[in-house]
This record gives C-alpha cells, sequence and structure tokens, in this order.
C-alpha cells in the first residue's frame, strides 16, 4: 500500500461530491463533457483491476468510491442531457 496512492486518490475524490451536487442542482450539462468523465471512468476501472489482479490491498476501496462517484456525476449528466432535450422539444 502506497501512501502516495493514498493521498492520489484521496485527492482527486474530494472533487467529486462538489461536481455531484452542482450538475444535481444545476439541472445543466454546461462545463461537462460525458467523453471525459468516460475516460475517468476507465482509469479509475483500471486501477480496480491493477488492485484486484497484482497488487491486492486496501486502497482498491478508494479506487471504487472514486469510480461510483464519476458514474454518478456520468448519470446525472445523462439525466441533464434529457431534461435539455425535453426543453428544447415543448412548444412555446
Amino acid at each position: 500500500m502506497s501512501v502516495f496512492e493514498i493521498i492520489m486518490l484521496v485527492c482527486f475524490g474530494a472533487a467529486w461530491p462538489l461536481s455531484i451536487y452542482k450538475s444535481y442542482t444545476s439541472r445543466s450539462t454546461k462545463g461537462k463533457s460525458a467523453l471525459f468523465l468516460v475516460v475517468i471512468l476507465i482509469g479509475y476501472a483500471a486501477g480496480i483491476m491493477h488492485k484486484i489482479f497484482h497488487q491486492y490491498d486496501g486502497v482498491v476501496y478508494l479506487y471504487l468510491l472514486n469510480f461510483l462517484m464519476v458514474l454518478t456525476d456520468l448519470l446525472i449528466y445523462l439525466r441533464n442531457s434529457r431534461l435539455a432535450a425535453k426543453t428544447l422539444e415543448m412548444p412555446q
């Protein structure tokens, strides 16, 4: 277990709750990129796989927590995209 890996994951993970909150309350996709979120998910998934298959330790739970937060943000992004599409479809 590397203390530096833990610090990195905690620092990266600290940003996601605020991002999730802003995405949820703004109901907008402005300033977000689904592609960026997917790339981040792939990175965390790779970290999880590495921990499971090569170097299992408790840090895998930090990777998993971060993965779930990014997935939540992506799902909110998709919800907000649908909300924006419905707004455009409504007659005025």
